[in-house]
């Protein structure tokens, strides 16, 4: 018996039920009390990372991420543009840029009038801003390219003693000295390619014909109407005129754009489509306006050279029978074939005139000529 029983002491163990939350045991018959059991520290449960559920496409999308970190073209890529549509309507909105336009437009108009020029014997007045000798530096580096062009690509001239190469030596000596040319340094070369039909002069006497054009012109009297009208180019100066044109075109084109900007438009497509609308409007009949004046200024020389001005007349003829499938007139650079042998109907009486004007009846007078023009030594190479 314990030492508690010995005494007398009644010992009843009381049990209820525990609150929660409550730590202790009431193990006595007095007032009830609470002995508090040490509190038992939690043991540390380790964390292990949770295990990625997401798809494998992440692994492929970090793997780009860090691809475009090291990528030296993503700086470009993501460049901002150096000129946005709001910044240009801002300049263009400003004070300043309206001044300078207005100084611009009053300058752009003096500078045309100053280089108003008349063309000669069709007497139409042109703005050209460009000196022969300029246009004619700048043909020099197209003359070099067009032969090297022609031999790279397996093309081959035709000899000195080539009877084709003899028959545009002859139409030129006749045709040089009504030119007023005489003073450039004329060199003649023919491509030998008989499908291509067509030839051209550069400025400073660089001419060159394709073999395919001279059975289109028969004769000496067909292929001066061709050779007329390639000099009457340069005579002309057309090539420094559409070089000044195209001044005009990239000034008008940038007062779209810039009017664009003031009106909140998108400049990318006014551009486009005002490119697009100038060279239809403007480039375009230029070039048909040059080549309709490099028409009569070729008949008038030919003529004058004691050519049959008639000849032109069938040779365009031919011409149309021979370029079947030609654009429209108003999409190409030229005249259609019916509208040049229309005008040279119109031209023909006035060119007989100047043929007869030249005393070409005898054959004395070919015989001088011909004598003048060998004797003047024209550097026809």
């Amino acid at each position: 018996m314990s030492s508690l029983a010995k005494l007398g002491l009644g010992l009843s163990l009381v049990t209820k039920p525990i609150p929660s939350g409550t730590r202790g045991i009431h193990i006595s018959t007095r007032p009830q009390r609470l002995w508090s059991l040490p509190r038992i520290p939690r043991r540390s449960v380790p964390v292990y990372p949770r295990i990625s559920q997401q798809p494998a496409r992440t692994f492929f999308h970090t793997a780009r991420q860090q691809w475009q970190r090291h990528d030296p073209n993503e700086a470009l890529r993501n460049a901002k543009p150096l000129f946005t549509n709001s910044g240009m309507r801002r300049v263009a909105r400003s004070p300043s840029t309206h001044t300078v336009i207005v100084v611009a437009m009053l300058g752009a108009v003096a500078f045309y009038m100053w280089n108003l020029q008349t063309v000669p014997v069709s007497g139409r007045r042109r703005f050209n801003c460009y000196s022969p000798s300029t246009v004619e530096a700048v043909s020099g580096e197209q003359y070099k390219r067009i032969i090297y062009d022609v031999e790279r690509q397996g093309g081959r001239f035709l000899s000195d003693w080539d009877p084709r190469t003899q028959m545009v030596k002859r139409v030129m000596r006749r045709l040089i000295p009504v030119s007023g040319m005489e003073d450039s340094a004329w060199e003649v070369r023919v491509i030998d390619d008989p499908n291509q039909a067509n030839a051209f002069v550069l400025p400073g006497g660089k001419v060159f014909v394709f073999s395919g054009i001279i059975p289109i012109a028969r004769t000496e009297d067909g292929l001066a109407a061709v050779l007329g009208h390639e000099i009457a180019h340069n005579l002309a100066e057309h090539i420094g005129e559409r070089m000044s044109g195209q001044i005009g075109v990239n000034i008008l084109l940038g007062s779209v754009v810039l009017l664009t900007a003031l009106w909140g438009g998108a400049l990318l497509g006014t551009q486009l489509f005002g490119g697009t609308l100038l060279d239809l409007l403007f480039s375009r009949p230029m070039g048909r306006r040059q080549e309709s004046e490099a028409d009569y200024i070729g008949l008038m020389m030919m003529a004058e050279a004691c050519y049959d001005p008639e000849a032109a007349l069938t040779f365009w003829q031919r011409m149309e029978a021979h370029s079947q499938g030609s654009p429209p007139e108003w999409m190409s650079t030229h005249p259609s074939n019916n509208n040049r042998i229309e005008k040279i109907k119109e031209w023909l009486p006035k060119a007989m005139e100047k043929r007869y004007e030249s005393d070409c009846q005898g054959t004395a007078n070919w015989a001088d000529m011909f004598r003048q023009a060998m004797s003047q030594g024209y550097r026809l190479e």
